[in-house]
């Protein structure tokens, strides 16, 4: 066969077109997907951290490893639970690595550096569990989903759990930051809404864990309860030296339910009978949970806890709205409705968003029972946040 000049410009031509094919298939020749993780992977919340990632990841398994048909690159970064490394940390994310979603964090005053660099560059942030009640209030945007909590929404339920049985007094305790204010803020309004009085504020520096000083306050103040917010590391040690101080056994002590999740074997006999309230529970029966926990057992040979389970859901919402786009993260009015509107099947029980982007859901009271978060009961049905200053 004889080439022409002629029929070598058809060749390339015909070959610059099949490359343009190539190049215009999204299954074909897409970037991945790229998740940059800012959580806590050394310090006080490194396991809630490694229980994010672990639950995230189980969900995309599930989902075939993709999103929306396309491969992922993780990117991550530890967070140290730092608020003054978080504005470096989470640039770091958006400006070097160009991520297409950011999943963080755990500590609150780190999550609002997060959420005011993503108003301020429309990154796109999936919140797993850090529960700052501005990040779905003053500071909402259609941009930053949050597939936890508010801090308060906890001390909400437990205020009411503590008026409605009986207890005229209490005290509070927590760790001087964002999230304990926030938590005992709540306990306190529904607490005393129901006819109660908190007698006493009591704090210290986070991430302090010298308690004895406060133990000894609370056992001469003598209320009729105790409410306090701690997590992590602190809340381990807290549980342990009420137990010692023989607190346990004359004044009843409640908390927001990171207390008692993952901290309950390291906590031991001192945990047994604890009362918490919180939006999941070990063994709430129902076929997603269950399969949940069997799954999750089964890839990482641990019990999951509320961390795993918030950051399993972090994975099924993105992974939803990658669906209804195709995997293309270049629409992304069209993938935030998506996962605004979608209705997630969690092991919490099922959830959608709220007019802010945070969950509506219920609060389970729950009772250690065994080494267990055991449901008792429902302390506030659908709750949703107000959203104070929401503008949205």
């Amino acid at each position: 066969m004889t080439y022409t000049k002629q029929s070598a410009r058809g060749l390339r031509a015909l070959a610059a077109a099949v490359a343009l094919a190539f190049a215009a298939s999204p299954a074909l020749a897409q970037d991945k997907v790229k998740v940059g993780f800012m959580l806590p992977y050394t310090g006080t919340f490194a396991a809630l951290g490694n229980a994010i990632t672990n639950g995230f990841k189980l969900a995309i398994t599930e989902q075939g490893g993709k999103l929306g048909g396309r491969e992922i690159e993780y990117v991550t970064v530890d967070d140290e639970s730092d608020p003054a490394k978080a504005p470096e940390n989470v640039n770091k994310l958006i400006k070097r690595d160009q991520v297409d979603v950011i999943v963080g964090t755990v500590h609150s005053g780190v999550a609002m550096a997060m959420a005011k660099a993503a108003k301020d560059n429309n990154a796109l942030l999936l919140v797993p569990n850090a529960g700052q009640d501005e990040i779905t209030g003053p500071m909402c945007a259609p941009n930053i989903i949050r597939t936890s909590f508010t801090n308060s929404a906890p001390g909400v339920a437990m205020g009411k759990v503590a008026a409605d049985r009986g207890h005229k007094t209490a005290v509070t305790l927590t760790w001087k930051y964002a999230a304990g204010d926030q938590s005992v803020s709540g306990f306190k309004q529904s607490f005393e809404k129901a006819g109660g009085k908190v007698v006493k504020e009591l704090t210290l520096p986070f991430p302090t864990v010298e308690f004895q000083p406060l133990l000894t306050e609370i056992a001469s103040l003598k209320p009729d309860a105790v409410y306090v917010f701690f997590a992590g590391g602190g809340a381990v040690k807290f549980v342990k030296d009420y137990d010692a101080a023989g607190l346990r056994k004359s004044i009843p002590l409640y908390g927001a339910g990171f207390l008692t999740d993952g901290t309950l074997q390291a906590q031991g006999a001192s945990a047994e009978g604890l009362l918490t309230t919180l939006h999941y529970a070990d063994e709430l029966d129902n076929p997603k949970n269950n399969a949940f926990r069997a799954a999750y057992k089964k890839a990482y040979t641990i019990e999951p806890d509320v961390y795993a389970m918030q950051g399993y859901d972090t994975g099924q919402l993105l992974a939803a709205g990658t669906k209804a786009v195709g995997g293309d993260m270049k629409k992304r009015d069209a993938l935030i409705k998506a996962m605004q509107t979608a209705k997630v099947d969690s092991p919490r029980g099922p959830f959608a968003l709220s007019r802010a982007n945070n969950p509506i859901q219920d609060y389970y009271l729950r009772r250690v029972e065994g080494g267990k978060n055991k449901a008792i009961g429902v302390a506030i049905k659908a709750y949703e946040d107000p959203a104070t200053g929401c503008k949205m």
